[in-house]
């Protein structure tokens, strides 16, 4: 395998990939030095945080141009955030965390990744500089493709404009993807993170084009919801952007055995404070119906399609045992309805499809 490449397959199941078995991103993480097959690259840029439909277009544009051209589809963007890096995050706003960002865009049938550290150097960096020492000099852009508002550069002094005015001298050519949005307004990432933040995890995904996620390890608990005949996964979420607290209908994707293929299991699960135990730490629950096994240490992927009710205080243990029975029933109806993901164990499906006949 080529030096600084990763397999489509570590970050997500080849099956639903648009890159065609056995592809590969390649990932270079300094524009310094780049190798001769790292450039030459049409290359749509941005943040990219959510990877959003309207991001989807600009990738999609870019795609499109590479392929006619016979040239690689790349992607630049940056890590950590730039807002992370300028003061400008009050408290977690990703809504995509670094690994399912790279997932999510290798999905795109990307060939090059442009992963750029950003830290202060890059932010004084003046914005024609940007283009003649970056894109010019390291990367040898053929072609670089942005979205309607994307801005870079010293106090985002860099736009569109700029990036024309230097095409010529620097041999590239540039386009520019309009705003893309449907009949509810554009697909920005801060109108996801507002809906999610509400709990509208449904009106999120038709920014997102897919339902929101998020991952973690699953790690010990206090055994509760053994007690109570409906054990849970237990995922941190210190840190993190997460919907607004409560119940939620969802899928959780497994790796069946070392180095098995993603399943797909319907799930109900508890995003809050545990009120009722008096705790006070924000964990996200999971119950994962018609499964059995041992899941401490392992990575779980939670896949949120509808909140089921807000959080709740019970006046005891009873109360709770039949309010979580109501809600794993909830959450299996509104699963049987959502589109069941191409991974999802043979005997998982069957039960979530016969559940809606």
């Amino acid at each position: 395998m080529p030096p600084n490449a990763y397999p489509l397959r570590r970050f997500y199941p080849l099956n639903g990939s648009k890159s065609g078995a056995g592809a590969f991103m390649r990932i270079h993480r300094h524009w310094r030095d780049v190798p001769s097959e790292g450039r030459g690259a049409v290359v749509a840029i941005g943040n990219f945080d959510g990877v959003h439909l309207g991001h989807q277009a600009v990738i999609s544009d870019a795609r499109r141009i590479a392929r006619a051209a016979g040239a690689p589809l790349a992607v630049l963007t940056f890590e950590p955030h730039p807002r992370q890096v300028l003061g400008r995050a009050d408290g977690p706003f990703r809504l995509t965390p670094f690994r399912i960002k790279l997932r999510e865009i290798a999905e795109l049938g990307v060939d090059i990744l442009y992963l750029l550290r950003f830290d202060l150097n890059l932010a004084a960096l003046p914005a024609d500089e940007f283009i003649d020492r970056l894109l010019v000099g390291g990367l040898g852009v053929s072609h670089v493709v942005v979205g309607y508002d994307f801005a870079f550069g010293r106090g985002r002094g860099g736009n569109f404009a700029l990036l024309q005015k230097h095409a010529e001298a620097g041999g590239y050519r540039v386009s520019q993807v309009s705003v893309a949005g449907s009949d509810h307004g554009i697909y920005s990432a801060s109108e996801a993170r507002a809906r999610l933040t509400t709990g509208d995890v449904a009106g999120a995904a038709q920014i997102l084009g897919r339902p929101w996620e998020f991952e973690g390890r699953v790690q010990h608990g206090e055994r509760r919801g053994h007690q109570l005949g409906f054990a849970t996964a237990n995922l941190s979420v210190a840190g993190m952007l997460h919907p607004a607290l409560g119940v939620y209908a969802l899928w959780a994707g497994l790796r069946s055995g070392a180095g098995g293929g993603l399943e797909w299991w319907p799930a109900v699960a508890n995003l809050g404070r545990r009120p009722t135990f008096g705790e006070n730490e924000v964990l996200l629950e999971v119950h994962i119906l018609d499964f059995d096994g041992d899941l401490y240490g392992q990575r779980l992927r939670a896949r949120f399609v509808a909140r089921v009710r807000p959080e709740q205080r019970f006046d005891g243990l009873d109360a709770l045992k039949a309010q979580i029975a109501r809600d794993s029933a909830r959450a299996r109806e509104i699963l049987s309805a959502d589109n069941i993901p191409e991974s999802v164990s043979g005997a998982t499906k069957s039960t979530t499809e016969s559940a809606a006949r």
